[in-house]
């Protein structure tokens, strides 16, 4: 089974510019994602989707391939993770490489742990599922979740508002690190998520959503805890 590990990393990041190649704790933020999935020994071939030449030379610095640049259309704000996959799988065709399973492991992934990478993998195989992501449970219920109407607070659930947190049906994310994914299958079906799409469930101490210059703080933080 060849297997192919799919980095993402455009070059047109707005909240924080450049975030796929800046400096992280002293390294490009890209440069973990490319690490983990090499030192990982899952895959074939570990490449980097990019419509930026900085981030492919980059890229190949530390270690990954760059065989194709992505496609404008899929470059821009509203491109998704599935259609960016979809192309790679495509251009690797035309090269007369094919893959049965790919792993798309998003760039700013820095807490990225190589065990969950392999627990993931194996539930596809041994489960025989055609994705699996990697969740989070929610730390407070989202039934009690609030809401502001017309300047007043209130429930979005009321019928929720007394019950007890152990009563309530335990809920889950996305963490946003990586999805392990059966090729046909989910070509197939046009989607990462599937009628047949299981999971792992990962600690939230090896999670960070990096969308601001807070989040990057934590970000470092945690690192600088789990390596300590």
């Amino acid at each position: 089974m060849a297997r192919l590990a799919i980095i993402p990393a455009r070059g047109g990041s707005k909240r924080i510019p450049r975030k796929n190649i800046k400096s992280f704790l002293g390294r490009p933020m890209i440069a973990y994602a490319i690490e983990n999935a090499l030192e990982s020994g899952l895959f074939d071939e570990v490449m980097v989707s990019t419509d930026d030449q900085e981030i492919a030379s980059i890229a190949k610095d530390y270690g990954a391939s760059v065989p194709f640049m992505r496609s404008l259309e899929n470059s821009n704000d509203f491109a998704g993770t599935f259609e960016v996959i979809e192309e790679v799988i495509l251009e690797y065709r035309k090269l007369n490489r094919f893959f049965e399973e790919t792993c798309c492991i998003y760039p700013c992934t820095p807490l990225l742990q190589i065990k969950d990478l392999t627990v993931a993998y194996h539930t596809l195989i041994e489960d025989h599922y055609y994705s699996v992501y990697p969740i989070v449970s929610y730390s407070t219920p989202i039934q009690r979740a609030l809401k502001v109407s017309e300047e007043k607070l209130e429930y979005i659930n009321p019928e929720h508002r007394f019950t007890r947190s152990q009563d309530l049906e335990k809920s889950y994310y996305d963490s946003g690190q990586f999805y392990w994914m059966k090729i046909d299958p989910i070509i197939q079906q046009k989607g990462i998520f599937t009628d047949n799409t299981g999971y792992i469930i990962l600690d939230e101490l090896f999670v960070q959503d990096i969308d601001n210059e807070t989040d990057w703080k934590l970000a470092e933080l945690k690192y600088k805890l789990l390596k300590a």
